[in-house]
């Protein structure tokens, strides 16, 4: 028996399949890592078994190289493929300028380094991480262990004089221990509640010795696959300002419920 897919776990799938049938024969494709961007691998497999589709993927993260495997896709670095097609990842927020907060999954900086090593990036996310100003999700920056107490000092400090509502940095924990990012890094949540100037924050973070890189994604993101639990599908093109409204149906779900939790 398949389990019914729930309304969040619907619009994510809903958004990853229409992603997927994005992707042509021959492209280098960047994968992104997430509960999102898993629902598009699995879709991406489907295809390379189905239709004999042929893609060189280039992951963000281990979790979602072994996952790519799995499914069939060919795998390879980023320095093997040297340039991208195009590169489909989650997000944790998203605005109406397409600005991002990335970082959920501790990926965001293999994230980064493909995202803009591609000709576009396609954000696929449901409905819930749009928002009219980013911050209420805290903000990843991943930093050197050595002196990351001092990393974090200096972060907060610089963010006295941000536009922002909260000026606090938490060290992210995996049970006892510091979260390891995959180039062994810690991770610095900011919790910022809103965010008045995403560009400004962006540059001045990195401008910190021990940040080695920040989640915020700005003029990265060239489009986003918005899904719904109803299965709708919305469509933004932010170049050419372009809006497409969709809805996947009975053989979508037929496609993705034996994969529902």
């Amino acid at each position: 028996m398949t389990a019914e897919l729930s309304p969040i776990d619907r619009a994510k799938s809903v958004a990853a399949y229409r992603a997927a049938e994005m992707v042509e024969d021959g492209m280098r494709v960047g994968l992104g890592t997430g509960s999102t961007a898993a629902w598009l691998v699995r879709r991406l497999g489907e295809r390379v078994r189905d239709e004999g589709l042929r893609i060189k993927g280039v992951p963000t993260s281990t979790a979602t190289a072994q996952l790519a495997r799995e499914v069939g896709i060919e795998v390879v670095s980023l320095d093997q493929a040297g340039w991208l097609d195009v590169t489909i990842d989650g997000a944790d927020e998203f605005d109406g300028e397409l600005n991002l907060i990335k970082g959920g999954g501790a990926a965001l900086l293999q994230e980064k380094i493909v995202a803009t090593a591609s000709d576009q990036m396609i954000v696929i996310a449901d409905a819930g991480k749009e928002v009219e100003a980013l911050g209420a999700f805290p903000l990843p920056v991943e930093v050197v262990p050595f002196g990351w107490q001092t990393t974090r000092t200096l972060i907060e400090e610089l963010l006295d004089t941000m536009d922002v509502l909260g000026t606090s940095a938490t060290l992210r924990m995996n049970n006892e221990a510091p979260t390891v990012t995959d180039e062994g890094n810690h991770i610095l949540d900011l919790h910022l509640q809103r965010i008045g100037n995403p560009r400004q924050l962006a540059l001045v973070l990195n401008q910190i010795p021990g940040v080695v890189e920040n989640g915020l994604f700005i003029d990265i993101c060239d489009k986003v696959v918005i899904g719904h639990g109803d299965g709708r599908v919305e469509l933004r093109d932010f170049n050419s300002g372009t809006i497409e409204l969709d809805r996947l149906g009975d053989e979508h779900d037929n496609l993705f419920s034996d994969l529902a939790d």
